[in-house]
């Protein structure tokens, strides 16, 4: 029997960065995230995140790939999102996304990393936290 176990830490924003994402709204997505993840196999380790985006850490199986994940989280959380009117306007997550592997070693750095996202973002817009990682990474410039 093959072991894998793949690391990811996923970003990805609102549409066109709006602060949909208020206190109230950010918990019941998350929380509704978790329950969608577990009924499709998705091994959503930790999540958080900010008025305009979202924070993961995924668990990835040997026959996931990251594209269908986070395709499968962004567009069953919008539409559950709209379903149940929780903006009042219809919400949408921005196509591009960020997505790197992490070592077994850097998993609790990267949890607390995304616990402490409010913290976090009174000294940091997303921008500026996204061109860090991309700069970090050595990444092109996605579009975020």
């Amino acid at each position: 029997m093959s072991f894998v176990k793949i690391w990811i830490h996923a970003v990805w924003p609102t549409n066109n960065r709006l602060p949909y994402l208020t206190k109230d709204i950010r918990k019941k997505v998350m929380y509704h995230i978790l329950e969608n993840a577990d009924t499709k196999d998705i091994h959503i380790n930790f999540i958080n995140g900010y008025y305009e985006h979202l924070h993961l850490l995924i668990s990835m199986g040997a026959q996931q790939s990251i594209g269908e994940i986070i395709q499968n989280i962004k567009g069953e959380s919008s539409y559950w999102i709209n379903k149940n009117r929780l903006t009042d306007v219809k919400f949408s997550w921005q196509p591009e996304y960020y997505a790197v592997a992490i070592g077994q070693n850097q998993i609790k750095t990267v949890r607390n990393y995304i616990r402490n996202q409010e913290e976090h973002h009174k000294n940091m817009t997303f921008e500026n936290e996204i061109g860090r990682f991309i700069k970090e990474n050595k990444l092109s410039n996605t579009g975020f």
